[in-house]
């Protein structure tokens, strides 16, 4: 399944408290269940006004989707199409 990444603007995300994260976690959770298995959050990154979010979906639709049932932004949706590392230069 294709893997996206979300950027999302949310100024003041670093300075979000761990209630707050945790009801953001929730209500993502939730509109996930409600979803169905078509689309699956992997980790998310929390910077000073950005979080960062993983998603595998069939395609970005489904990824925009989530951000519009779950009242989340998603100013930036990118699909993945490779992954390096440091074992890439091996």
């Amino acid at each position: 399944m294709p893997k996206f990444v979300i950027e999302r603007n949310i100024p003041g995300a670093g300075k979000l408290s761990a209630q707050e994260l945790h009801g953001i976690s929730v209500k993502s959770c939730g509109v996930l269940t409600a979803m169905g298995p078509q689309i699956q959050w992997l980790p998310s990154y929390v910077t000073d006004d950005k979080i960062f979010c993983v998603y595998l979906a069939p395609n970005a639709d489904v990824v925009r989707e989530h951000a519009k049932q779950g009242g989340f932004p998603a100013n930036v949706v990118a699909q993945v199409r490779a992954v390096i590392d440091p074992t890439t230069a091996e």
